[in-house]
């Protein structure tokens, strides 16, 4: 007696397909969640101190991408100033990342006035794709104490919710 070979039924192969299509589809939202920091070192826009990845270690920072020609960066600005004053203490910094093609001293003038209390570095396409890229400002990161990148914000950010969000990387 001869045996025929079976083959799955099309269940089998449409929950495989779904199993394959939801791997695709969530290794790249896996891969974010555990994704570092890039590895950078540049010197402040105001000259004051060199910032880089290993000085940041040990410390919740909300990296903000932004430019000065953008009306909801400067929206943010005096939350983000109010926030790196509050928890400061707390081993927590802002780091602000301009886009802005005019160069350092486009951004000096600017930060000088408004007397902005964290560091700002001059961006770069490079390092806006370490953060997994930016594709318009403002663009908001936040990194826990060990580098890892946890949450991302594209557009404006409430300071209800980066303050939430900040307290819990804090305790």
């Amino acid at each position: 007696m001869r045996q025929e070979k079976s083959f799955p039924g099309a269940g089998f192969w449409v929950g495989l397909l779904a199993l394959v299509l939801t791997i695709l589809v969530l290794e790249p939202a896996l891969a974010a969640t555990v994704k570092q920091m890039p590895d950078f070192s540049e010197e402040t826009v105001l000259g004051q101190s060199k910032i880089d990845t290993a000085s940041l270690r040990g410390q919740v920072v909300l990296v903000n991408f932004w430019a000065t020609w953008c009306p909801p960066c400067r929206k943010e600005i005096p939350s983000l100033m109010e926030m790196q004053d509050k928890y400061r203490s707390r081993g927590f910094t802002v780091l602000g990342i301009s886009m802005d093609e005019g160069g350092r001293k486009v951004v000096a003038k600017f930060l000088e006035k408004l007397d902005v209390n964290y560091p700002v570095i001059i961006g770069s396409t490079s390092l806006a794709r370490g953060f997994g890229g930016v594709m318009g400002v403002p663009a908001s990161f936040l990194v826990d104490r060990e580098g890892n990148l946890v949450k991302r914000h594209d557009g404006y950010v409430s300071e209800k919710i980066l303050s939430g969000e900040i307290e819990k990387l804090l305790n």
